[in-house]
Order: C-alpha cells, then structure tokens, then sequence
C-alpha cells in the first residue's frame, strides 16, 4: 500500500511497525471481548461501558467540586456523610437483585424461558423499590428517635437524603436488568451522567431561588434528581424490552432467587461498605470541614477506580454465560483479558492522577490540598484491587458467592477495627492506611480463592509471567 503523498513503498520495518501498530488497535477495540458468538456485542458493551464511565467519572467530579465550593466544607462534609449513608443502605436494599441479573437473565435466555424472565424482572423491580422504602421509613424513625445523641448538624440533611432510597435502589436494579441485555447506554447513562447533571441543575435551580446552598437544599436535590433519574430509566427500560419479551405470563420461583440473591447482597453490601466505611468512620471522629477533605480525596481517587468497576459491569454476565455454556477454557481466557484490561489503565490512571491531584483538590477549595498525601496511600488498595481484575464478580458468576462474601465481610471487619484503631492515632491519614491494608487483605484472599476453587489464575504477576512463556 502506497500512500497517496508518497509512492514510495513502505519498508519492511515500516511494515512491521504498522502491524504492530495494527494488532495493538485490534487488542484496544477487542477490549474484553468473548469468545463466542456474542463476541461483537461484549466488545461493544466493554467500549461503551468504559466510554460511559469515564465521563460519568468526569461529570461526578465536576459536581462534587460545584457542590463543595457552593456548599462550603462543612455542609459539603455533612452532605457527604449523609449521601454516603445512602449509596451504602441503596446496595443494601437492592436485595442483591442487581447482581443476580447478571446470573438469571442470561440463563433464562439460554433456555429459552420468557415466563420465567418476565418474573424474574417484575419480582425483582418491585421487591427492590418496596426494600428501599421500608429501609428510607425505618431510617428516618431511628433518626427520629435518636435524634438527641446525633449531631444536630446531621439530623435534617440524613432524614431527607434517605428520602431517595426507594428510586436509588430501583435505579441499580434496573442497571443490571439493562446490563443482562447488553443495553450499556440505558443501564449506565441514567446512573453516570444523567444522576450527577440533574443535582447539579437542581442545586443551581435552588441556589438561585434561595439565595443559598446548604447540606438540607443539596440533600434535597440529590432525592429530586434520584426520582427523575430512575422514572426515566424505567419508562425507556420497558420501551425496550417491550420488542424482546412481550407481555405474557410469569413463572416465579421466589425461593431461588432469594437464595442466590441473599449471597451477592452481602457480598455487594460489603464491598460497598469497604469502598464507604472509612468516610463514615471519620465523620465519628472528625468536624465536618475534616470529613469534606477525606471524601474529597476519595472522590479524586474514583478517577481511577471507575476502571475496575467499568470492567467488572461489563464481565459479570458474560462469566456467567461460559459457566453455562461449560467453557471452563474461554472462561480462563476471559478472565486473564480482564484482569490485564483493569490493571493497566489503572496504572497509567493512577499515575496521571498523581500528578495533577494537587491542582484538582483546590478546586474544592482552600485546605482542601492536604488530601494529596491521602489520595497516595488509598491508590495502594485501589492497585492491589485494580491487580486481580474483577475476581469477586468471577466467583459470584460461578457459584461461589458465598465464598466472596464471607472474604468481603471478613475485609469489612478488619476494615472497621483497623479504622478504630489508627483514626484516634493518625486522623485521616489512619483511615487511608486502614482501608488500604484491608483490601490488600481482600485481593489476596479473592486470588487465593479463585485459583483453589477455579484453577483460574487472577493476579497480574503471574499471567504476565505466562504470557511471557507463551511467547517464547
């Protein structure tokens, strides 16, 4: 080939560097892409999903920084308090139907059973938005009641923010059941771009209409944009399944799904409280300006981390579609793709952040700089995690969810201790060192796990080694 500039042939070095150049871009579009004859739509699913997260990562930053600068730090660190209490009993009152889509939906369209994925779909939509409120209602009466040992500061913004409860878990299971049918936009834009963009155009609506910002204004912002988020995604949800599943009976085998459900809510459950325990444990310790630096600092780190969490959405049902297709071999294969795709871009995240994440906690605001030192030492757990790619969602896909969830609360204890232990001691800085070392605790354990009860190998080091030996 010839270029049009040039007549020139190319030479045989040239030639082997646009080959090379070649198969690093068929590896990039081929990204955690499955064997099989669904092998287009996982590489769709994995671009779109890292595309989507990316921006939404973007986005969730931007607000943060406009709610920290209208806010100030300490309704900023209040209001943080409270979302987080949110996102944490969110999980919690999704049941673990968010994941279990992941499992059923697949399987059911292996099989070929409509029945049972129009109840699977109802059942799970409606058991999660009926959780969220009793938990919203029972939060609030405990809030109520205990109101005289809480600090005052938190009682109002934490009453209203669980207010969204109910529409935040529907959003997630709504997620998965988008995720199962490789419908990415629908199942993350809702979630990662439409969510952080409605608070920050309700918050500026309120700002302008009140004159200013507080916790309580941004609590209940969140809540409106929670219920505008998750009635749009049901209404386009429904559009699209209405082609594929036409209305129709409904099989129910509530027994099953609960008990393949129950696991994964604990293991959801706990790896969300280790992602948000330490925010929650400074706020014990700490004023609020002080827990506005943390989360700042943990929200800087999401830049990175949003990377195993795009890959982990986009693999979790594909390992369930080897398990039941019996393809121990693809799945292997699978597995070692993902984890090279998570560590990587991870690496060359974290190091990139490292660089500029001076400049962007001043955006937060002045003292908001002294999270620099934090973000250092949580990126040691965010690598040691990114290090065996989504491991806990491979053993959740293949049976083992009881096994993850027994490592993921055994991590959250040690977490919790750990945290009691070194916050007194080193303040912020011992929340940092403390979740670090528990997920060096988790990645290990998972790894061990995966390989003892898989024979599938998940930490970086030793598939480089392979591929190494496979080479030569």
């Amino acid at each position: 080939m010839q270029s049009p500039d040039n007549s020139t042939p190319k030479t045989g070095q040239d030639a082997s560097l646009a080959a090379q150049v070649k198969q690093l871009a068929t590896r990039a579009f081929g990204l955690l892409g499955a064997g099989g004859t669904d092998n287009q739509a996982a590489q769709r699913m994995a671009i779109a999903t890292f595309g989507i997260r990316v921006g939404g990562a973007a986005l969730a930053y931007l607000s943060q920084v406009v709610l920290a600068r209208m806010l100030g730090a300490y309704d900023y660190g209040i209001f943080a308090v409270a979302w987080t209490f949110v996102i944490i009993l969110g999980v919690m009152a999704c049941g673990g139907f968010s994941s279990s889509a992941s499992k059923f939906i697949p399987k059911y369209r292996e099989a070929g059973d409509p029945d049972s994925l129009r109840g699977f779909i109802s059942t799970s939509r409606r058991s999660v938005f009926l959780i969220g409120s009793t938990i919203a209602g029972a939060g609030i009466g405990v809030i109520a009641l205990l109101h005289s040992v809480i600090d005052p500061s938190y009682v109002v913004p934490l009453s209203v923010a669980l207010l969204a409860l109910p529409f935040f878990s529907y959003a997630m299971a709504q997620d998965g059941i988008a995720r199962s049918y490789d419908w990415p936009f629908l199942a993350m834009l809702p979630t990662y771009i439409w969510r952080p963009a409605a608070l920050l155009i309700i918050i500026l609506i309120f700002l302008l209409l009140a004159g200013e910002a507080t916790a309580t204004t941004a609590a209940m912002a969140a809540v409106l944009s929670a219920f505008l988020v998750a009635a749009y995604q049901h209404i386009h949800l429904n559009r699209r399944l209405r082609p594929v599943l036409p209305k129709g009976p409904k099989a129910t085998d509530i027994r099953l799904w609960i008990l393949i459900s129950l696991p994964m809510l604990v293991v959801d459950g706990f790896l969300q409280l280790i992602t948000s325990a330490d925010v929650i444990m400074v706020s014990f310790f700490e004023e609020p300006d002080q827990v506005a630096i943390y989360f700042a600092a943990s929200k800087t780190l999401a830049l990175v981390h949003f990377v195993y969490f795009a890959v982990r959405a986009a693999s979790a049902h594909r390992f369930s579609r080897y398990l039941h297709s019996d393809d121990m071999t693809g799945l292997a294969a699978y597995v070692r793709q993902a984890v090279h795709w998570t560590f990587w871009p991870s690496v060359g995240a974290g190091i990139g952040l490292l660089i500029i994440a001076p400049w962007l906690l001043e955006l937060f605001g002045s003292g908001f700089a002294d999270g620099y030192l934090l973000i250092a030492v949580l990126m040691v757990g965010v690598l040691a995690r990114a290090s065996i790619g989504p491991a806990d969602a491979l053993l959740t896909m293949t049976g083992l969810q009881k096994t993850c969830a027994v490592i993921y609360g055994t991590t959250f204890v040690l977490n919790v201790v750990l945290n009691l232990i070194f916050i007194p001691w080193l303040g912020l800085m011992g929340a940092a060192v403390a979740t670090s070392c528990a997920i060096l605790f988790e990645t290990t354990a998972l790894a061990f796990a995966a390989k003892r009860k898989l024979n599938i190998t998940t930490f970086i080091l030793p598939l480089m080694f392979q591929a190494r030996n496979a080479a030569a």
